[in-house]
């Protein structure tokens, strides 16, 4: 049985879950070094406040449950040469891992952009070594197109970063 989560555009009222969801040291080892830790209430309105002035540059979902957000997914519009393409980025607090959530929430945010956006690809830069989320966006049909070695370096660590990309005409049954 799937779990039961919604996509939706982040409001005030999810502040404090956000903020409890977020704040967990093992979420920010993967993520660029915007996302915070430690995760206060006071991010979390910053966030929310900066991601509804960015409506138009996308898309911005909290991943909530019982009325609660328990992660972040959003897909954003890139610029210039490219232009027909959006960036995705996600993570989910890590008491959900391991059910489904982030594959059908990829799945969702990509079939719901290939519909309303004017992208013909969506590109995803994973760290090496996160091989839970290389998963999720093999099994929504993203196709690994190459490796920039050592091309993050976060907490004094270089990683390999991963490139993965679906194209509109690939994108299935998402």
């Amino acid at each position: 049985m799937a779990f039961a989560f919604t996509l939706e555009k982040w409001s005030k009222a999810l502040a404090p879950s956000l903020a409890e969801s977020a704040n967990d040291e093992r979420i920010p080892r993967f993520l660029r070094n915007t996302f915070p830790h430690p995760y206060t209430e006071e991010c979390a309105v910053f966030f929310i406040s900066a991601v509804e002035k960015m409506q138009d540059k996308g898309l911005f979902y909290a991943i909530v449950s019982e009325g609660r957000a328990i992660g972040g997914i959003d897909l954003t519009l890139q610029e210039d040469v490219h232009c027909r393409q959006a960036e995705l980025g996600y993570w989910l607090n890590p008491d959900f891992w391991g059910k489904g959530i982030m594959t059908e929430a990829v799945g969702r945010i990509c079939a719901e952009a290939f519909e309303k956006l004017p992208v013909n690809r969506i590109r995803a830069q994973v760290f090496g070594e996160n091989a839970a989320s290389c998963r999720v966006l093999e099994k929504c049909g993203f196709q690994r197109e190459g490796v920039l070695r050592q091309s993050i370096f976060k907490n004094g660590i270089f990683y390999d970063e991963r490139i993965y990309g679906l194209l509109a005409s690939e994108r299935g049954e998402l």
